[in-house]
């Protein structure tokens, strides 16, 4: 039997129709289950391409019944990861705001016809499963763990009224013991925090990094006034005295401010408030059910220095944490529930890997596609791409590695992951400045050979498989002056070991680097820029490298350089809006006393995001119909030189940021003799 779990929001991806806040819904997804076993699973971000999407998650559900060869109507059973009452609130409050667009009486009404719209199937009301939003969160870690029992912590920051849950899992079934109001979550606090540091919400893992350059000491009395510990591991937070009390004590830093060590003393006493909290609940519940083992989901459980702290502390024999803790995951647990039900559990096997996402394809269509961007692409196919990419990377290279199916979840597991030297220092301001554009402050991740990584890393006994970068470990002093781009200001690291059996293209990358270097180690992070998802596609990967300074690009057996594109090769491509994207004219106040008409460039997932451009950009972009090929609209602008390359660089930075897109014309067509190299292959 086939079930589908999904989450995110109610809009197509052209919409904004109701304006929910991202707090109510993101991170959408879609994983297809056949009898408890995941067959696909994509984030909705690595398609659409808008971070943390609150859209429908239309392009993940198209990919997992084209993965399973099926139609939406071959779904025994849909679910959706909130439970009714919930999404029926949120009905009735989009109800009341927009009487003229919508008037569906319920939940599922709204579900079938959105269905109904973007995949032409009306599925039965029999057939859409409503779950509790945190029970599928205990779900997706519990039933991957590989655990007969455990106890389970979910903890987020809110989600069908509440802010997590505390449960005993036994066999198949999961028992509550406890639920956590929303005004008592603890990602609510961590949030509400880290707004006076000058980050928002999906910044709570930079606030993380920053910790540890800080001292707890000198807030940590005023942070205990924000919270109280109470008996059988009880607790309470005070959201409504954070923002006073730092307002009165520390100077609030604005976005794009210099961190003072105020900044820096808040976060470590932030992150130490968090652990103790979450200590006390569990010390007193591994002593209360005499559970031995744990399972960790919900997005707080992305704080993978917490995770490690519990690792160490051996509180738990043994720690699970579902990879995709975020509300993605909610589709992984609320497929898996409905699985459950109708009697397919989920066989109890420890997640070794997650694998599930869209394939490259054929290596035939993998060359095609980078030989329509021959003016700007030199490409070379590799018999042993292992060595040659180790190479690369042995002599000073950063470079994108795109293989086999992308990884579900927030992670760069190695197969869509920028990769470098992990011993020079050098290398995390030189990733920054070439490709992330983020604090400098900031940790990359060790990949390392699994069966190596007790030689670098000081791991708790008998644990020796981090696949999924859950935990922060301490790099061993002998090893912390190698790993200089890896090891954190604190001596640690967020590890991912590699097994030759999960993933074993990249197990043979690092492993080819030490045999040339002697360190089985690769600096691994996520393959994007700041302005976007992690890459999915090989044209993702082709755009992202075409727009940072990388200096490689690995995809599949092809070895990729940049060429010096011409002007030419440039007013070849095409440039198309991306369905989220629009054009707007206003009048603003451009100084204190004058107003003027002025163009911008606007997401239909944020009405707060907006780019402001020139005129003349502007009415190039406005006569784009569906995709237009660049040289064309520049010509009909006339011989204006200084203007065709104005535009033309108006328009590479609008690519860099996302908000329109450059690709090869489809009346480019490209011979299908993949057996040519690019400059063989005839593009007519």
């Amino acid at each position: 039997m086939l079930f589908l779990g999904i989450s995110g929001g109610l809009d197509q991806v052209h919409e904004n129709r109701f304006e929910l806040p991202n707090t109510s819904v993101h991170d959408g997804a879609a994983v297809l289950v056949r009898d408890g076993q995941v067959i696909a699973a994509v984030e909705e971000e690595r398609l659409n391409r808008i971070k943390h999407s609150n859209k429908l998650p239309s392009r993940s559900i198209q990919y997992c019944l084209s993965a399973a060869g099926i139609q939406l109507s071959d779904i025994d059973r849909l679910a959706i990861y909130a439970s009714e009452p919930y999404v029926n609130a949120m009905v009735g409050e989009m109800s009341n705001s927009h009487p003229d667009i919508l008037s569906i009486p319920d939940a599922k009404v709204l579900v079938q016809d959105l269905l109904a719209r973007e995949f032409g199937t009306k599925l039965d009301g029999s057939r859409i499963s409503f779950v509790s939003h945190h029970q599928a969160h205990a779900v997706s870690a519990f039933a991957m763990s590989g655990f007969d029992q455990s106890l389970i912590l979910a903890i987020d920051g809110c989600g069908d009224f509440l802010s997590g849950l505390l449960a005993v899992g036994a066999g198949t079934e999961i028992t509550q013991l406890e639920a956590f109001p929303e005004n008592n979550s603890l990602g609510l606090f961590y949030l509400e925090t880290i707004r006076y540091l000058g980050y928002g919400m999906f910044d709570e893992y930079k606030v993380m990094g920053l910790a540890p350059y800080g001292d707890p000491a000198p807030y940590r009395e005023l942070f205990e006034h924000f919270y109280d510990l109470s008996a059988n591991g009880g607790y309470r937070v005070y959201l409504d005295r954070i923002g006073p009390a730092l307002l009165r004590n520390i100077e609030v830093r604005r976005k794009g401010m210099p961190f003072t060590q105020q900044h820096r003393d808040v976060s470590a006493s932030l992150q130490e408030t968090l652990e103790r909290i979450v200590f006390h609940i569990l010390r007193h519940h591994r002593e209360a059910t005499g559970m031995k083992r744990l399972c960790l989901a919900g997005g707080v459980a992305h704080n993978c220095t917490m995770n490690g702290k519990l690792l160490y502390s051996g509180l738990f024999e043994d720690i699970f944490v579902q990879p995709a803790s975020h509300d993605a995951g909610c589709a992984l647990g609320a497929a898996l529930m409905v699985s459950n039900e109708m009697g397919r559990p989920a066989p109890r096997e420890r997640l070794q890997e997650v694998y599930w996402g869209p394939d490259l394809g054929s290596d035939c269509a993998v060359q095609q596609e980078l030989n329509a961007w021959a003016g700007h692409l030199q490409v070379e196919r590799s018999d042993d791409v292992a060595t040659s990419a180790a190479d690369w990377i042995a002599d000073g290279a950063v470079i994108g590695w795109v293989q086999g199916r992308s990884e579900f979840g927030p992670r760069a597991l190695g197969n869509r992951s920028i990769l470098a030297d992990p011993r020079p220092a050098a290398n995390k301001d030189r990733i920054n400045a070439m490709v992330k554009k983020r604090e400098g402050y900031r940790p990359f991740a060790p990949s390392v050979l699994q069966e190596d990584a007790s030689e670098f890393f000081d791991l708790p006994d008998g644990r020796d498989e981090f696949p999924f970068m859950n935990f922060v470990v301490r790099v061993r002093d002998s090893k912390r002056a190698l790993l200089g781009a890896i090891t954190h200001v604190d001596g640690t690291a967020r590890l991912q070991t590699v097994s030759r059996n999960a993933n074993p293209a990249y197990w043979e990358l690092i492993n080819a680097f030490k045999k040339r270097t002697g360190t089985p180690i690769l600096l691994n992070t996520s393959f994007n820029n700041n302005a976007e998802p992690i890459v999915d596609s090989v044209a993702d990967a082709i755009a992202t490298f075409l727009t940072t300074e990388l200096d490689g690009l690995v995809v599949g057996p092809f070895l990729v350089k940049k060429r010096a594109a011409t002007l030419q090769d440039w007013t070849a491509l095409a440039v198309s809006l991306p369905p989220y994207m629009s054009l707007h004219q206003v009048r603003a106040y451009t100084a204190v006393d004058r107003q003027e008409t002025v163009c911008e460039i606007r997401t239909s997932h944020s009405n707060r995001d907006s780019v402001r451009i020139s005129h003349d950009l502007f009415d190039l972009l406005m006569r784009i119909e569906g995709e237009s090929v660049l040289g064309d609209l520049l010509d009909a602008i006339g011989p204006h030189q200084a203007k065709r390359e104005g535009l033309m660089k108006g328009l590479q930075r609008l690519w860099e940021q996302r908000l329109v897109r450059l690709h090869p014309s489809r009346a480019v067509h490209v011979h299908r003799n993949c057996d040519k190299t690019p400059d063989q292959v005839s593009v007519r």
